[in-house]
């Protein structure tokens, strides 16, 4: 079942994230993160964004969010987007029911674009996102490094329309 985010979901939220961190170059973060740390962000990004969460038997397993794109006023129709499933729970619809969540209140909140980065390879999200209605708009080749690996990054953008 997709719900908005609780305060009281970080915990769960704070699992799934940091298996990516210590196990996956899915996200540039190198260091664990807190119980604290991933509340302060729900605090934060949904002051202004929303913020999903797929529930199994009171368990998330899943969880997408938006936030500021840029900071210049410019940029305030658009959005980022992120989208972490448990990592032994691909390919089962939850990333596809969070991100059709997701995309609704978006377009109802006015936003008109959305920018997903995705480290490249990950054929898995990419079909995610393509599936979404997302197209490929860039390639930065080796913009990060980490476990010792230069990565690319891709960036997959979608107008609401």
């Amino acid at each position: 079942m997709v719900r908005e985010v609780r305060l009281t979901d970080a915990e769960d939220i704070t699992l799934i994230y940091n298996y990516y961190i210590e196990n996956t170059v899915i996200t540039f973060e190198e260091v664990k993160v807190s119980v604290d740390e991933i509340t302060k962000r729900i605090k934060e990004y949904t002051a202004s964004y929303p913020w999903f969460v797929f529930e199994e038997d009171k368990k998330v397993i899943g969880y997408c969010y938006a936030y500021q794109w840029k900071s210049r006023s410019a940029y305030r129709y658009s959005a980022e987007t992120a989208i972490y499933v448990q990592e032994n729970r691909h390919s089962k619809g939850i990333g596809t029911a969070l991100y059709t969540h997701l995309l609704h209140e978006l377009k109802k909140r006015g936003i008109h674009t959305l920018v997903a980065g995705i480290t490249l390879p990950n054929e898995k999200s990419e079909k995610l996102h393509e599936k979404a209605g997302f197209t490929k708009a860039a390639h930065f080749k080796e913009i990060g490094n980490k476990f010792g690996t230069w990565l690319d990054v891709g960036y997959w953008e979608l107008q609401l329309k």
